[in-house]
């Protein structure tokens, strides 16, 4: 089978788990025996396009000629089977699914973000939810408030793309949904239910270990969204060692904030940007990781990372955190609260009474609903489906 998988990396400068978990899943793919055929476009490029090219950018999100140009010569080349969407933008677009179509090739699409409805993306402004442009002919909202980048002339760029392609996400062949709820997202874009597939992340096996581990880590961007702010206030509710340690590893624009805290608690520790063995490591040193997002993040990749590791998860009941970690389910991999420094410092303080036990649960869901094989045989079994059925026309 060969499958082109489309996807526009996001700048290095800003370490991206979308990134890792395109790159991820082709190695996986690779192994599995299908033929991967990378369409890779990188927004590190933009400095660097010849100037017709860097004139042509407000446009790009909504129509990338060059993208079309060389999109199509693959699949008259190759022959591809499947092409594999993920983020279109800025120097794709969603038209490759069209180019892809109309040479006899079904798309499938992985909703990572709800960049169908919101320019950023996150459905979040000024560190709150906003649906304001949800069910809006076009989203000015998101212009008016310069919701991309700062910015109001790339904001309505990227506003005209998601207009002229509201149809474009119904004529996929299969849409991907990383969690329930994601699915439920897609069925609200007016995606017929029959072509949306739940498939999760994953991450490689890090295998089993039996460090017992000590205190409580926080491993992502440091940033409103991310909740650090919100952990920090919680931890600050318990006197200084009740709990253990709390690790923070990441960085971003709160790195200052969490350096402060250290500085004045001996039991925050900051280690600073962590590579994925580092981060590994962090999670076996510690007891329970801490994902206390504030926005509906749809699949944190650190949770299914904290479960590899025989680590249960303390998160907040947004997005795909409950589902992921099974909070409903009787064997769960941790337990939610609400995104509130009250809720969270209750939450830090059941720890030490379910944690061993939620650990193994943890490893077993892992095992059992994320490993890399699981998913790779399920989104070979997609692959095979549509390619099976055909282009929707």
């Amino acid at each position: 089978m060969k499958v082109v998988i489309a996807h526009n990396r996001y700048v290095s400068g800003r370490p991206s788990g979308e990134n890792a978990v395109v790159a991820a899943e082709m190695d996986d793919l690779v192994a599995a025996g299908v033929t991967v055929l990378p369409f890779l476009r990188s927004s590190d490029e933009i400095p660097t396009l010849p100037f017709r090219e860097r004139a042509a950018l407000p446009v790009s999100p909504v129509y990338a000629r060059r993208a079309q140009r060389e999109l199509a010569a693959l699949l008259q080349r190759e022959r591809p089977d499947v092409v594999h969407l993920h983020n279109p933008y800025p120097l794709l677009s969603p038209w490759v699914v069209r180019t892809a179509q109309r040479h006899g090739v079904p798309v499938v699409h992985t909703l990572h973000n709800y960049r169908q409805t919101c320019v950023n993306g996150l459905h979040l402004r000024d560190g709150a939810a906003c649906h304001d442009c949800v069910g809006s002919a076009a989203p000015w909202p998101a212009v008016r408030h310069g919701c991309y980048r700062g910015s109001r002339a790339q904001s309505m760029a990227m506003a005209a793309a998601l207009a002229t392609h509201r149809g474009t996400w119904q004529r996929l062949d299969r849409v991907i949904a990383l969690t329930p709820a994601m699915a439920e997202y897609a069925r609200s874009l007016g995606i017929d239910p029959a072509r949306v597939s739940v498939k999760p992340n994953t991450v490689p096996d890090p295998g089993r270990h039996r460090q017992a581990g000590e205190g409580f880590l926080f491993a992502g961007r440091l940033s409103a969204e991310k909740g650090v702010e919100v952990l920090l206030d919680a931890w600050q509710r318990h006197r200084d060692g009740e709990r253990g340690t709390l690790r923070v590893a990441g960085d971003g624009p709160l790195a200052g904030v969490v350096r402060e805290h250290a500085a004045r608690r001996a039991d925050v520790e900051y280690l600073g940007p962590c590579s994925a063995d580092e981060v590994a490591a962090a999670m076996r040193r510690s007891r329970v990781v801490v994902v206390p997002s504030t926005w509906a993040e749809v699949c944190p990749r650190v949770v299914i990372e904290a479960m590899a590791n025989g680590r249960p998860v303390l998160g907040t009941n947004l997005g795909g955190v409950p589902w992921l970690i099974g909070a409903d389910e009787p064997t769960p991999a941790g337990w939610v609260v609400d995104p509130t420094p009250a809720a969270l410092a209750d939450g830090l303080d059941r720890s030490p009474e379910v944690a061993d036990d939620l650990g193994v649960a943890a490893r077993t869901r892992y095992e059992r609903q994320f490993a890399p094989p699981i998913a790779t045989a399920t989104l070979i079994r997609i692959y095979e489906d549509v390619a099976r059925t055909g282009p929707t026309l």
